[in-house]
Formats: C-alpha cells, sequence, structure tokens
C-alpha cells in the first residue's frame, strides 16, 4: 500500500497537505485542482481505498451549494411556526453534512442568475414548476416539499399523508360519537413566482379528504365548511361566522393551529364551552399548542423529519441516484383536552 509520502511526492505537495485533503480538513486553504489531483492519485496508488472513497464523496459534497426556495415571506413565517420549523431544520441538516446553504429565496424575492449558481435546490410550498424550472432548469437536483402536485414525474418529493392524518381526525370525532362535524380550512394556491398575487387556486387536500371521508360516512354538509387565509385572524373569524349560524356543528377540524388558535379565541369570546358545546381539532401541533387552555387536541407532522428527508434525497441526487423518489411521512394524533376525549358523549 502507498504511503502518504509517496502520494505527496507524486502530487507534488508536502505529505502534511496530503494528509489532511484526505481527512477533508477543513481549515486548510489549497485549489480544487489540487484536492482532486491528490484523491486521484491515492485512488491509483491504492491508498486505503474505501476510506479515500468515502472521504472523496464526502470532500465533493462539501464544495456543493444548496438553495432553499420557500413561497412563504418572513412575516407570514413568524404566524405560522410550523414553516420556520422546515427551513431550520433543512438549514440545520445541511450543516450536519459540511454543505452551505448558499440562499434562502422567498416569493418575489428570486435572482434567476443566483439560483442557477446552486448545484441544488429544495423548495418548500406549491410554486408552479414551469417557474422552478425557469429559475432552475435541473429537475433531478430539485426536491419539492408538500407540493400540491403530487408525485410530479422527475422530481423528487416529501408529503405529508394528509389522507391518513384526516381519516384520524374523523374517526376520533364520530368514534366520541359527535352527531355534526365542520371544518374551518385555508385557500391554496399554486404560486407564481414574480406575481404579485396568489396565483391559481387549488383545493387544500385535507379539504379533499374531510369532504371525501365525510361523504362516505353519510355525515358531510357544505353548510358546515368555512375558509381563511390560514392566519390566526382568519380563524378567529371563521369561527365567529360558525358560530353566528342557526344551525352549527358540534364539532370542528381546524387545518391549522394557528387558524385553531384564533378559533378558541372565538369560542371564550362567545362563551361556547370547549369541548362540552364545541370540540376542537387543529394540524400541525406547533409547540403552543400544548399551553393553550384548554390544551389544544392536534395532528402532529414532524417539520423536523419532513427537512430532513428533503435534504437527505437531495444529497442523494448529488451522488448520482438516477431515478426520482417520492417520500411520505406519517402524523399522529395527539389527544388533548380539546376534543373531549375524556367526556362521556351520551351524558
Amino acid at each position: 500500500m502507498a504511503t502518504l509520502k509517496e502520494i505527496a511526492i507524486q502530487a507534488n505537495v508536502s505529505a502534511a497537505t496530503v494528509s489532511r485533503v484526505l481527512n477533508n480538513d477543513a481549515t486548510l486553504s489549497v485549489s480544487e485542482g489540487t484536492r482532486e489531483r491528490i484523491f486521484q492519485i491515492a485512488e491509483q496508488m491504492q491508498y486505503k481505498p474505501n476510506r479515500v472513497k468515502r472521504l472523496k464523496q464526502e470532500s465533493d459534497l462539501s464544495s456543493k451549494q444548496v438553495g432553499l426556495l420557500i413561497w412563504i415571506s418572513a412575516d407570514d413565517e413568524k404566524e405560522d411556526p410550523y414553516f420556520s420549523k422546515i427551513r431550520i431544520s433543512v438549514e440545520k441538516k445541511c450543516d450536519e453534512l459540511g454543505i452551505p446553504i448558499g440562499r434562502v429565496i422567498r416569493g418575489n424575492e428570486v435572482d434567476p442568475a443566483a439560483c442557477q449558481q446552486m448545484d441544488g435546490l429544495i423548495v418548500v410550498g406549491s410554486i408552479d414548476t414551469e417557474d422552478i424550472h425557469r429559475i432552475f432548469p435541473n429537475k433531478k437536483s430539485i426536491v419539492l416539499v408538500n407540493h400540491t402536485q403530487e408525485e410530479l414525474r422527475g422530481y423528487d418529493s416529501v408529503s405529508i399523508n394528509f389522507k391518513q392524518a384526516v381519516k384520524d381526525v374523523v374517526e376520533h370525532f364520530t368514534a366520541l360519537g359527535y352527531p355534526d362535524i365542520g371544518m374551518i380550512g385555508g385557500r391554496d394556491y399554486l404560486y407564481k413566482l414574480w406575481a404579485k398575487h396568489e396565483g391559481e387556486p387549488v383545493v387544500d387536500k385535507r379539504q379533499v379528504y374531510f369532504e371525501q371521508l365525510m361523504k362516505e360516512k353519510g355525515l358531510f354538509s357544505e353548510d358546515y365548511m368555512f375558509l381563511g387565509d390560514w392566519s390566526t385572524a382568519s380563524g378567529y373569524e371563521q369561527m365567529k361566522e360558525l358560530l353566528g349560524r342557526p344551525n352549527r356543528p358540534r364539532a370542528c377540524f381546524v387545518a391549522s393551529d394557528p387558524m385553531a388558535i384564533g378559533a378558541l379565541r372565538a369560542l371564550n369570546e362567545q362563551q361556547v364551552k370547549v369541548p362540552e358545546e364545541m370540540a376542537i381539532i387543529g394540524f400541525d401541533d406547533i409547540e403552543v399548542s400544548a399551553f393553550m387552555n384548554p390544551p389544544l387536541t392536534s395532528v402532529k407532522v414532524f417539520p423536523e423529519q419532513i427537512a430532513r428527508t428533503a435534504v437527505q434525497l437531495l444529497m442523494e441526487r448529488l451522488e448520482g441516484r438516477e431515478t426520482a423518489v417520492h417520500v411520505t411521512i406519517e402524523t399522529e394524533l395527539v389527544v388533548r383536552d380539546t376534543c373531549g376525549g375524556h367526556i362521556n358523549m351520551n351524558n
């Protein structure tokens, strides 16, 4: 087996430089050409072949730049912690792998030239793939996270198992004996980059599966469906509208925790007891949900796992995987006080 000194003579560098390059020493300042030459000579001379191969892969990845394209603005991100957890977790996973996040790009702040300098792109939210292709044409180096259009051909994707999540909600409510179940949801869109409006309207998957499952059980009522804009204020307004109806549901699925928090405020103001007079289940299980009064039952969606999976899929693509992969992340219903699970519904 070759020695570090022999590799150094062939590469025309010192043995210390060879050692630091082969150990991926981030503090070493050396040209990309020299680094490649040292790895090539080490491979040719069969110097610890398995170790050198692994270290070269790590070194190659550390030279890549990843972009994160997210539709939601910084202000809107503060309103909904789910998106901030996705972003922070992507950044953390990339940092663990030694891969720099070249840039976090938001909505209308897109610089096509900057995007084309990236080696890979993680896209969070339902952004039109035609627009994505305009700024980053290599779909094999793109991972879509929570895109409305599932399993787009050629793109890797990570999504929530919305159907199972909504099924858990509906079956939990019906198992408790609630006769009427409503939903407060949000309007969704296929967003266009550089556009001043939201884009083409699309039906949120939670709404799709809620209607489907309720119809299968013969329990669906159009009068019990309310749509807002995903904000806390919108949840508050939609619940006020629901309470103003002559006939109102006995339970309500609210499609995001920020909206559910607003809905709970409206119920409190109207002196409607939760869950004795209105049961609530939210979605996301953000941290504050457990500290509401009463604590909010919610669907936990594991944003950290979603983000880490997206980064892992992108790394596999950058390492040469050819075929697209679609990953679905399971959810968990976290039962707390707002759904009335501890109450005998026959009373």
